[in-house]
């Protein structure tokens, strides 16, 4: 059994300072130097990057995010072409995961399932001076968000699909950033689904403080939308799109509907994905589909309870309370994991 953690970051500024203090805090850890020999071993074939389009993309959606890579640029004394492949979240590649979410009145529920060699162990909290709304979640790839709240009480999931057919466009934890960042309902968050370039084939749950909740199947061709309150790792409309085995999917899927309710307290919520009760959370670590964080978040609030592993007390983040992200002065979550090394944010 591992101790783990996960880092509160909390910011207010503008984008590059944000990118800049993160670089800074960032440099020669473990977290960059992995990417860096990732890159190094596969990027002629893995990571390759459009730079323009990239640019012209996020330009056209939200352009500070581009003054956010300048300063992991500066402060990480990377080249602009190395800063927009290591962080601008466009053709490249994630690792396969398996995720839960669920959610009902004034709730929604999400698993994070992945390797933990590749989790980062962050929770950014974030004022952004120059555009954008406030909004607060793990990261991924540090501009990327796993799942998040916004100010508007927006909240944003995602469960990987399949990984065949990619295109040209972003990955799932940049997408998600944008959505937190210049998106304040279902609505809005749906039309930007529809009009941004996707990499992968991806479910994204979206919930906002009307209780208004779909899950948008997104591929690289194609984007519907459809209304349910659980959601797992496959299509349930674009079914040519999932893998050809996922049985496993099926089967949380059903734990996951037996124990839900639309009325459940966030005590209820919580402990039906982070306990064994209801056999949801999962320790299949070796495949990356282990349980790597549980966290509820209440829209209507803006408020997360986030567990870090299994069978931990969640900690509660109110995002008013932490106005100008300076409002929350919990430093570190802790939790214990059954794996034989910590999260990124803790390795050298």
């Amino acid at each position: 059994m591992q101790n783990v953690s996960m880092d509160i970051v909390r910011f207010e500024g503008n984008h590059y300072q944000l990118g800049f203090e993160q670089g800074q805090s960032l440099k020669g850890s473990y977290l960059i130097e992995s990417r860096r020999m990732q890159f190094n071993k596969r990027g002629k074939t893995h990571f390759l990057t459009d730079h323009d389009e990239a640019l012209q993309l996020l330009t056209s959606i939200h352009a500070p995010i581009i003054d956010e890579i300048y300063g992991l640029r500066d402060a990480l004394h990377l080249s602009t072409e190395e800063a927009i492949r290591h962080f601008a979240g466009y053709y490249i590649e994630v690792n396969k995961s398996g995720c839960s979410i669920m959610n009902g009145n004034n709730f929604f529920a999400r698993n994070y399932d992945s390797h933990p060699d590749s989790y980062e162990g962050r929770f950014v909290i974030y004022q952004p001076t120059d555009g954008g709304y406030r909004s607060m979640g793990p990261s991924m790839q540090v501009t990327g968000r796993t799942d998040g709240i916004n100010e508007k009480g927006l909240v944003v999931g995602y469960n990987f699909t399949n990984r065949r057919h990619s295109g040209d466009g972003f990955i799932c934890n940049m997408i998600a950033r944008l959505l937190l960042e210049t998106t304040a309902n279902v609505d809005e968050a749906v039309e930007l689904l529809k009009t941004i370039p996707h990499r992968r084939s991806f479910s994204y749950v979206l919930m906002d403080q009307t209780g208004k909740s779909v899950v948008v199947e997104a591929t690289p061709r194609q984007v519907v939308t459809r209304q349910a309150h659980m959601c797992t790792n496959h299509f349930d409309i674009l079914t040519g799109d999932n893998r050809y085995q996922y049985d496993e999917s099926r089967e949380r899927l059903e734990k996951v509907t037996a124990n839900w309710q639309l009325d459940m307290t966030i005590k209820q919520v919580y402990e039906t994905f982070n306990t064994e009760t209801a056999d949801i959370f999962s320790t299949d670590y070796e495949h990356s589909s282990g349980t790597l964080h549980t966290i509820v978040y209440q829209p209507n609030e803006a408020v997360a309870y986030v567990g870090v592993a299994r069978q931990t007390q969640p900690v509660r983040i109110d995002l008013n309370d932490s106005n100008k992200a300076r409002g929350v002065y919990v430093k570190q979550i802790k939790g214990h994991l059954d794996w034989p090394r910590p999260y990124l944010n803790e390795r050298t």
